[in-house]
């Protein structure tokens, strides 16, 4: 009898891990399946954007109306962001694919600014015009491969699971026909002449920023290590390491670590005068001690030492036990956004925790800004009659076509929430509208 019983137990044990080991299957299949038709729908939209694109394109070429000029170009750039998106939902982050998303992007940027820009006072110039049509020729090109990838994709039923698999296994034995036509795409593009989006588009994010505001004679490796020593509070050197940026950096660069059991520090400083780029110090912060607004005075102290002058502080917030505070340069009571820094103080004994000041060595310089077309009560009529102004600054702020301009800014409430409104101090032109959290209200004081 016990046999029996021990019998059929075993069966219905052997039974139930099939069962359970089909539906595993089953569910793994059913992820799998999901993941390729994503992968499948993403590829085939993006061929279609591209195929349109290029269509769009050389409809723009052969325009000669203005009014419908400006929606063309405004299609051509949803049809890049749209390309972009189908791109990053695809398995290619193994395959390098930079120069397709930066052409994409260049498109995207140059369409963007003449769709947003009045062109009865300044319609397309000859070298637009160029442009535009190396870009056609140059869609067509991507067109054309894109399509021959999806031929043959289709006809030979291939998966992009597979792509995925050989780009993680780096299986060079494996069918690569969807790879081999992404990597042709992209060799095309990089072989490209340089400039052909870049040279129309001024002041854009692919124009080489230069840091300006670095000075100062070099200084050697031990000057960097006790400097970095005295900003991570150690006293033995030989608990850093240092190394230099090679060769095409923006910047020389000293990279100092440091690394014990519950500290752990990161600065980047220039082998130029010996600024501090960027600081990290990871490590427990206690029981706060240190009050909000004295942790600012410490910050204060700190960038006022390091030689970061003219600054006011913008924001200041409290994450757990840590005061983090945004200061923006303020030259002669014009509050310039690009120049900023941020500070991170730990409230539990003071120690400067974390800076950031890359932007601010990317961007400051003296500006000629000059007087204001309109007061600060004439561009109020500009801003939304509902909203209740509570504060105004004079401000220079960098567009949405990444130019600088001179504007007021407005802090005022509509109903429950903080709202950031910029308007343009020569025209009225409503430039950016930010709406904030209830910690951003501060400006002036804590």
């Amino acid at each position: 009898m016990l046999r029996w019983i021990a019998i059929i137990a075993l069966a219905v044990g052997v039974a139930g891990t099939a069962a359970w080991g089909y539906k595993e299957h089953q569910e793994k299949n059913a992820i799998l399946i999901q993941a390729e038709n994503t992968y499948q729908r993403a590829f085939h939209e993006l061929t279609y954007n591209i195929d349109l694109m290029h269509d769009k394109i050389g409809t723009a070429i052969a325009m000669n109306s203005r009014e419908r000029l400006s929606p063309e170009m405004a299609e051509i750039w949803r049809l890049t962001s749209e390309s972009l998106a189908n791109v990053g939902q695809l398995p290619l982050t193994l395959l390098p694919f930079n120069k397709t998303e930066e052409f994409l992007s260049n498109i995207g940027e140059f369409t963007y600014r003449t769709a947003i820009r009045d062109l009865d006072k300044e319609p397309l110039s000859d070298k637009e015009l160029d442009t535009l049509k190396n870009l056609y020729s140059q869609a067509g090109d991507i067109k054309d491969e894109l399509r021959q990838v999806q031929h043959t994709a289709m006809e030979n039923n291939l998966r992009w699971m597979d792509v995925q698999l050989a780009l993680a296994t780096e299986d060079e034995q494996a069918d690569n026909t969807i790879i081999d036509g992404f990597k042709t795409v992209e060799k095309k593009i990089e072989g490209y002449a340089e400039g052909n989006v870049d040279s129309a588009i001024s002041g854009t994010s692919s124009e080489n920023h230069k840091y300006e505001n670095i000075q100062g004679e070099k200084i050697s490796e031990e000057q960097a290590l006790q400097y970095s020593k005295d900003l991570f509070n150690i006293k033995e050197e030989r608990d850093l390491s240092i190394t230099e940026t090679g060769d095409g950096a923006d910047i020389p660069l000293y990279s100092i670590s440091f690394s014990e059991e519950n500290k752990r520090a990161y600065l980047d400083v220039t082998q130029q005068g010996g600024y501090p780029l960027t600081l990290l110090v990871d490590r427990p912060v206690g029981e706060q001690k240190i009050s909000l607004n004295e942790g600012f005075e410490i910050a204060k102290q700190y960038i006022e030492k390091h030689d970061f002058k003219d600054m006011e502080m913008f924001n200041s917030s409290q994450y757990e036990n840590v005061g983090i505070y945004s200061f923006i340069y303020n030259q002669d009571g014009v509050r310039v956004f690009a120049d900023a820094i941020e500070v991170k103080v730990a409230l539990d004994n003071g120690d400067i925790i974390g800076l950031t000041a890359n932007n601010y060595y990317l961007n400051h310089h003296e500006r000629d800004i000059p007087e204001p077309e309109l007061s600060s009560e004439d561009a109020r009529d500009f801003v939304n009659p509902n909203v209740e102004i509570q504060e105004d600054f004079l401000a220079v702020i960098t567009n949405d076509l990444g130019e600088e301009v001179l504007v007021y800014e407005f802090l005022g409430l509509l109903g429950d929430d903080t709202y950031r409104i910029f308007i343009n101090a020569m025209d009225g032109h409503e430039e950016k509208v930010e709406k904030l959290n209830g910690k951003e209200i501060n400006y002036a004081g804590i």
